[in-house]
């Protein structure tokens, strides 16, 4: 076993960030992951966005069950409220060395936005002082793959199949930057499994050791 992963208190936090459609696999992935590290000895914790037990949660679900008249910029503002809530937290274990993993982060508001028309970096920008990724991991399916996994109960972004293909074209022009790891979610979750691990831990690996 290597040494750094079996010295967890000699690390820095991490924040990794699952982004993809509904049904790409995130949760599957990010338990496996959180699984894997916590095997060697890492302290993890997981995190899911939107958080739907906060008041601005709720507002979201509202919204998504189309119990609220709320336009694309001020659903992707509940969304980024959202996320400030638990930045407190977010620092707090990263300050501890623990490893954050947030299944959907900051690039989902940039996706789910630029695909209803608006403006990419005015999204980037309200989001910029939460705590930045480590790494990004995007789980690339088709929107018909996703719709196929999931055939009942959607909300009104699954059901829009157009509106999807623009989310992904989004997801896909962001993963050409640096600390992004696009995976083929079509694949066996095993396989994808074991390419998000190792990813993880080369960048375990490369970390600078706490003071």
């Amino acid at each position: 076993m290597n040494s750094q992963l079996s010295t967890p208190r000699t690390l820095k936090g991490l924040l990794i960030a699952f982004e993809g459609l509904d049904q790409s696999g995130k949760q599957t992935q990010a338990e496996r992951l959180k699984d894997a590290l916590e095997r060697r000895g890492r302290h993890c914790i997981l995190l899911d966005f939107p958080s739907y037990e906060t008041h601005i949660g709720k507002e979201i679900g509202e919204g998504l069950q189309g119990r609220r008249e709320y336009g694309p910029d001020v659903m992707q503002l509940l969304y980024v409220a959202n996320r400030y809530e638990k930045k407190p937290q977010i620092e707090g274990m990263l300050s501890q060395g623990s490893v954050v993993i947030c299944d959907r982060y900051l690039a989902s508001s940039i996706a789910y936005g630029e695909a209803q028309g608006l403006d990419g970096e005015w999204l980037r920008d309200v989001q910029k002082y939460l705590p930045p990724p480590d790494l990004t991991i995007l789980l690339d399916i088709a929107p018909e793959t996703a719709a196929g996994r999931k055939t009942s109960n959607r909300d009104k972004y699954e059901r829009d199949l157009a509106l999807l293909s623009r989310v992904r074209d989004s997801y896909r022009r962001q993963a050409h930057a640096a600390g992004w790891l696009r995976l083929d979610g079509e694949r066996a979750k095993d396989d994808v499994a074991a390419e998000v691990i190792a990813a993880v831990r080369r960048l375990i690996e490369a970390a600078p050791a706490q003071p």
